[in-house]
């Protein structure tokens, strides 16, 4: 894994309505970090197919390459959960958590931790999903237990 240089603070403040991803891939590619306007754009821009597959694809590998402050990471993870609808658990009156996995072949902390936590009064939505590639969600691995339905 290649070391991950200092991530360089962008010369002045930059004000950007809709800036050309090129220039966001460049700037990350040569160890500047994102603004939060940049990243905004950037997730808004994706989400609606703006930005194509393949640009997206190369501003990922300049993140792998390059890293990203905590300024930046919490910013995409922001603008990440702002791009979708969120689901209100209010109503529940209990703390509502997610443990969210992928399933996969490796998974085998999601079906004993959801129980236990839900044991201890705190409410546990969703622990699972669906056809997730080769492997199965956690769902698929469930509904292999004989006669074991979802529905």
């Amino acid at each position: 894994m290649p070391s991950v240089p200092r991530i360089l603070p962008r010369p002045g403040p930059t004000v950007l309505t809709m800036p050309e991803i090129t220039s966001i891939i460049r700037s990350k590619r040569d160890g500047f970090e994102l603004t939060g306007s940049e990243i905004d754009w950037v997730i808004e821009a994706f989400t609606h197919g703006i930005i194509a597959d393949e640009q997206m694809s190369a501003l990922a590998m300049a993140i792998y390459f390059r890293g990203m402050s905590r300024t930046e990471t919490s910013r995409w993870t922001t603008a990440m959960i702002d791009s979708g609808r969120r689901l209100d658990f209010t109503g529940l009156g209990l703390r509502t958590v997610d443990k969210h996995s992928t399933g996969g072949v490796g998974d085998k902390i999601t079906l004993p931790l959801a129980p236990l936590v839900a044991a201890c009064g705190v409410a546990v939505p969703q622990l699972s999903g669906r056809g997730l590639g080769h492997t199965g969600g956690t769902l698929d691995k469930l509904e292999s237990i004989p006669g074991w339905r979802a529905t």
